[in-house]
């Protein structure tokens, strides 16, 4: 840490509300060891995150006077002595965390529900807060300030009316109404990029998923999957108007709220053939858990422009623990990276990233292999929305990683044309000027 920043443990008292501990410097945790934050693994808290408990769980701090590690259940008695809680931040997107909150996880009652909790401190000089992150990605229209849900609601019952038997139109609107997805209100805004949510089933059981949870140990899902597969018709409806006449557009397959597109992979292809006959215009981009290799090749061939590959890990024992594929290796998914670039698309993996797990030196080779053996475009540095002590139970892991800065800052020294990213892109923005030099990003852009 810089000796001119002083950054003290946030904490929350039974009510929730939020203040800093007087007698306690902010700690993070790397997997589970419990460390003090490098200065560059710090920036000021960004604008549209957010700050919220970790119910049950007290936090862990750095005492200032002997600068040890302390599990601080109440306040001093000159505050009081009241019983204190930690405090996590929910940093918007295009930040990817560097440390989760030092809290004494196994302290809690319950799972915690599916947000990507990250260390978040209180800076003495310069009066604001700080939290552990790092920006990978320039795009800013993905922030709060764009998503009035006061302009959204007419857009979308005007939407509604003009299209009244589409059942995907009326599947987004929960989307953008209920579960404020920020791609869903994109469509109706009509602009840059838009869902094509697509197959209700899928081909693993994600101990995170966010649209289907069946162990009954786990925390609800945050929002209900499809329950149909739209026609090739219906997905036109959708897709042809925005591609044709949408700022920056981008339509993709593969969103929160349903399971994996590959396995629709026949409609979907059929869909993208009839999307170009009618318009050459915007990008077409496919996420994936991309477990079926073949379909690669027949998406590509239709006409997709881009896509993106979700994992964890590129190491099978963790990928197995999360994902638990069914039916499928994770040499399929690396098979089909490698298809997807020799098919000419534009390739990017989609890794839900966790400090500890990503920055290992063993998963950091790995990630290295597959990058240059396939020619990996973009990772984008996405953070893993889970429980921190369920997901580490769940791998199995052990032990503590290099730092996620550290990490970052490797794999574009060894491939310099690799990009970061936090969002899809546009086909005209897929190699940006000066791409390979781009890093790091300054913090506030």
């Amino acid at each position: 840490m810089s000796k001119r920043k002083t950054i003290l443990a946030v904490v929350a008292d039974e009510t929730g509300e939020v203040f800093e501990h007087p007698d306690l410097l902010l700690a993070g945790m790397n997997g589970m060891q419990i460390r003090r934050p490098e200065a560059d693994e710090l920036i000021p808290l960004p604008e549209g995150s957010r700050l919220f408990t970790i119910p049950g769980t007290p936090p862990i701090g750095i005492d200032r006077r002997s600068g040890k590690q302390i599990v601080a259940e109440h306040l001093p008695r000159s505050w009081g002595g009241g019983k204190i809680q930690a405090v996590s931040a929910f940093v918007t997107p295009a930040f990817t965390r560097t440390l989760l909150p030092a809290a004494a996880y196994t302290q809690k009652d319950v799972n915690l529900t599916l947000w990507s909790y990250t260390a978040v401190g209180w800076c003495v000089e310069e009066e604001r807060f700080y939290v552990a992150a790092v920006r990978v990605d320039r795009n800013r229209q993905w922030q709060p300030e764009h998503f009035d849900d006061r302009k959204l609601e007419p857009l979308v019952r005007k939407r509604i009316a003009a299209q009244p038997d589409n059942r995907l139109i009326e599947q987004l609107s929960r989307c953008a109404l209920d579960y404020h997805c920020f791609a869903a209100k994109n469509l109706f805004f009509g602009r840059w990029e838009a869902p094509l949510p697509c197959s209700p089933t899928c081909n693993a059981r994600c101990v995170g998923c966010i649209s289907l949870q069946e162990a009954p140990d786990c925390c609800p899902s945050s929002q209900e999957r499809l329950n149909f597969v739209p026609t090739v018709e219906e997905l036109c409806e959708v897709a042809v108007p925005h591609l044709q006449s949408a700022e920056n557009a981008i339509v993709s397959f593969g969103q929160g709220c349903e399971g994996d597109p590959i396995l629709q992979a026949d409609t979907i292809c059929a869909a993208v053939r009839e999307m170009r006959r009618q318009t050459d215009r915007g990008t077409i981009n496919f996420n994936s858990n991309a477990s079926l290799p073949e379909a690669i090749d027949r998406l590509a061939e239709a006409g997709i422009d881009s896509i993106r590959v979700s994992l964890n890990s590129v190491q099978e024992r963790f990928y197995n623990a999360y994902y638990r594929p069914q039916g499928y290796r994770l040499a399929d998914v690396v098979d089909a990276v490698h298809r997807a670039k020799r098919n000419g698309l534009f390739t990017m993996l989609n890794y839900l990233v966790f400090p500890g797990i990503n920055d290992r030196e063993d998963e950091i080779e790995a990630l290295l292999q597959l990058i240059e053996s396939a020619g990996v475009d973009l990772i984008q540095m996405r953070n893993l929305s889970i429980d921190p002590l369920l997901y580490w139970n769940s791998l199995g892991a052990e032990g503590h990683g290099s730092g996620m800065k550290r990490m970052l800052d490797r794999l574009k020294r060894e491939v310099p044309r690799l990009q970061y990213g936090y969002f899809n892109r546009t086909r005209e923005n897929f190699y940006p000027p000066g791409y390979e030099s781009d890093w790091p990003l300054p913090a506030g852009l």
